[in-house]
């Protein structure tokens, strides 16, 4: 097992952590937010926190998240702004993201993405073939699929919610690329019809969530349904040259689950990795935000 660390940021930042809080920065603004992983103690006081934070989200009373998403709303300072961009590059890899304040505490990317969009950037330029279909699943605001595409892959972007495929949209303009295939659909019902179509990908990118809905109502539950889905990934992805990344946020599921599945699953896998991908702040404490399994074969 990894720890991975997102390594060539330079408009976000994750200044402190810890009583279920980080403070974080993105491009030129700071924000408070909540995280149920920082158990521990806050480096730095409130004041700096409070004096720092242009944004601030509060959760409603009384509503537990039973989705992995709190909600409530956003207390601002006047120069905060609803809407701004911020970068991110990696060697020839230049992506933009539109950045916003949503009613479930999220902004639009997830930070500690970014290693694995390093990892997807070089996987396609290590393929033996130029034929480079890729899938991204449960693909939300788009930072897999922008860095697919950058790569030079042929991308299938699939979500079940309409209004994030539009932000994802407004990202690949932003970012100066263009012909990402857009799919609203529920994922198990997308990926049944691919395999009864014998598709093959070059590149299979999963980041499903703990729970969540499909356009038609259809329900996403991570232990009920993750099986199919691998089975599901194992028929669409090619026997050679090409690779996979699955992607944990649930609390209940460790590394070794994720490793677990993908060498159930795809038992011809090579160059497997598997870990935790962190965030370090300012004081040397790492915030773990998912854990991951990825291969090459």
């Amino acid at each position: 097992m990894q720890l991975s660390e997102p390594s060539f940021w330079k408009d976000y930042e994750l200044i402190d952590s810890g009583d279920f809080e980080k403070l974080e920065r993105f491009g030129q603004y700071i924000v408070r937010r909540p995280e149920p992983q920082a158990v521990w103690r806050k480096s730095l006081d409130e004041t700096f926190w409070a004096s720092n934070a242009k944004a601030f989200f509060k959760k409603e009373k009384g509503k537990n998240s039973t989705d992995g998403n709190d909600r409530g709303e956003w207390v601002c300072k006047k120069d905060m702004p609803d809407q701004w961009f911020i970068k991110y590059q990696y060697k020839e890899m230049n992506l933009s993201f539109r950045l916003g304040l949503t009613s479930f505490k999220h902004v639009g990317v997830f930070p500690e993405q970014a290693d694995n969009w390093n990892y997807i950037y070089d996987a396609i330029a290590g393929l033996k073939t130029k034929d480079c279909p890729v899938l991204n699943l449960f693909a939300y605001t788009g930072g897999a699929s922008l860095a697919a595409r950058a790569a030079g892959a042929e991308v299938t972007h699939v979500d079940s919610v309409k209004q994030v495929i539009s932000w994802s949209r407004e990202n690949m303009e932003a970012s100066g690329l263009e012909n990402i295939r857009w799919v609203v659909e529920d994922v198990l019902k997308y990926c049944r019809r691919e395999a009864k179509r014998g598709k093959k990908y070059a590149g299979i990118i999963l980041d499903p969530p703990a729970y969540g809905r499909g356009p038609d109502g259809e329900k996403w539950i991570l232990e009920e349904n993750i099986a199919e889905l691998m089975s599901l990934c194992a028929e669409l992805l090619r026997e050679k040259d090409a690779f996979l990344i699955l992607n944990l946020y649930s609390m209940g599921f460790s590394s070794v689950i994720a490793e677990n599945l993908i060498k159930d699953y795809f038992p011809g896998a090579k160059q497997l990795e598997f870990g935790e991908l962190v965030i370090p702040e300012q004081s040397g404490k790492r915030l773990p935000l998912s854990v991951y399994a990825r291969f090459r074969k």
